[in-house]
Order: C-alpha cells, then sequence, then structure tokens
C-alpha cells in the first residue's frame, strides 16, 4: 500500500460503532426483539420523528459528518458515495455498492486498482456504518439482531426519560457494543444517547452526547448537533438533505 493510502485509512476512524444494514419496512418476525414496554417507547420514538411510512419513503440521503466527509446514498439500490480529504490533504472520492461491496475509487482525480484500491472500498463501507449510525440511530432500534429492553426511567436536565438499552446479536461490525437511548417522554424524541463499546476497558463509564437540534428533512425528522455534556466537545452532521431525486452521475464518476 502506498503512503498516501496508508493515511487515509487513520482519516475515516472515529469511533467504531454498530450498525445492521439499513432495511425497508420489516414484518413483526424480521424485527429484533424488544420487551413490551421497550417496543412501546420505539414506538412512540418512531412517530416523534415522523412516522414509519415517512421513514419507509426517504429514498436519497445526504450528510457530511462532523466536517470529515460527505455521503450520498440510494436506500433503495444501495449505491452510496464518500467523498472528502484525507489529513495530508489528499483528495479521495468512492462510488461503490453497498450490497456487492463493488466500487471505484479516485485519489487526487488518479484512479485506483489493486490493494490500494479494495482497502479504499473497505474504509468506504466502514465509514458508511459508522457515519449513518450517528445520524439514524434511533430509526435503528428495531432491525434485526437487535435486543431492546426498557432500562428504567432517568432525570435529567428537568427531564424525564425512558431509557432504551441496545444489544446486539452477531450482527454490525462490533457486537460487543451496548448502547442506551434516552427518549424524552414529553416529546417523544431521542434527546441523547450513551454506549460502551466492546474496545472500551473493562469498568470503564459508558460515554454520553446530547442529540440536538431537531429538525424536518423530507417527512422525517433528525437531529444533526452532538454535545459531550462531560466535557462540552460540540460536532455537527451538516449540508444534510432528504432527496426524491439524485443525478445518477453522482454514483457514477469523481
Amino acid at each position: 500500500m502506498t503512503s498516501r493510502a496508508k493515511t487515509s485509512l487513520t482519516q475515516l476512524a472515529f469511533l467504531a460503532l454498530v450498525l445492521t444494514l439499513l432495511l425497508p419496512t420489516l414484518s413483526v418476525a424480521e424485527q429484533g426483539t424488544a420487551d413490551p414496554e421497550a417496543a412501546k417507547v420505539a414506538n412512540r420514538l418512531m412517530d416523534a420523528m415522523g412516522g414509519q411510512e415517512a421513514w419507509d419513503a426517504v429514498r436519497y440521503l445526504r450528510f457530511e459528518f462532523f466536517g470529515f466527509r460527505l455521503h450520498h446514498w440510494d436506500r433503495a439500490t444501495g449505491h452510496h458515495r464518500m467523498e472528502g480529504k484525507t489529513r495530508d490533504g489528499d483528495e479521495y472520492v468512492v462510488v461503490h455498492n453497498l450490497n456487492t461491496r463493488e466500487g471505484h475509487v479516485w485519489l487526487n482525480g488518479e484512479k485506483l486498482s489493486g490493494d490500494d484500491h479494495k482497502k479504499w472500498l473497505e474504509q468506504a463501507y466502514g465509514g458508511w456504518i459508522n457515519d449513518t449510525y450517528w445520524l439514524l440511530m434511533p430509526y435503528k432500534l428495531r432491525d434485526p439482531g437487535v435486543t431492546l429492553t426498557h432500562d428504567g426511567t432517568e432525570e435529567l436536565d428537568g427531564a424525564t426519560y425512558d431509557k432504551l438499552k441496545l444489544t446486539f446479536d452477531n450482527v454490525g461490525l462490533t457486537p460487543g457494543d451496548t448502547y442506551w437511548a434516552y427518549v424524552n417522554r414529553e416529546t417523544g424524541l431521542m434527546d441523547r444517547w450513551a454506549y460502551s463499546l466492546q474496545s472500551h476497558e473493562e469498568g470503564k463509564a459508558a460515554t454520553h452526547w446530547k442529540w440536538l437540534d431537531w429538525q424536518e428533512y423530507g417527512g422525517v425528522k433528525l437531529a444533526s448537533k452532538r454535545v459531550n455534556p462531560e466535557n462540552g466537545r460540540e460536532a455537527e452532521l451538516g449540508n444534510i438533505a432528504v432527496l426524491d431525486h439524485l443525478d445518477e452521475a453522482v454514483f457514477k464518476a469523481p
């Protein structure tokens, strides 16, 4: 692998978060397991975000992950485009299919092949997994392989939250992770999440981020701002759009 390709891999690692493929409407038999109270809260959360029907109707998503990389995604076909700059300032574009895992890669306008090409395709898939979970986790509570339980209530910042605990049955890239979704009883929205990753040291406290600035995009609600309540660190998912149409060239050329 070239030195330029090596530096590109570090640019993609923010957090290795678990994610199953985002699927169309699932039958009850295809959904993950949930206890009755957890299922009730999850359904209320989905309704607050626009409803299952509105989410199923979403075709194209565009967003920028914390200023690092820009994604375009066709949920119907699995086509995906990821572009950005490495820490060395090299410009990359990856266009591939998430289902077939095949595609093309350009670095500074030069089309890659061989091992560099394969590495970039792997990193684009991992980048999509990580970044979309930071944007779409509340829509993923009932995915296959997810076990959802009601983990009590908690008072934070003057609000009452239902805590939903997510564990995973051999799905995603990091199935040993555990997540908690904090669902505001008044608004029905998820105001924060917490996670304990399989890579964390044993006994390490879960990491919390607030999910702020919920807005409607094409009939569904998404939160763009993340704030760590412990250290005040802020991060933003920018350039968000839910689109009905997108030029096919986006998934074909740099």
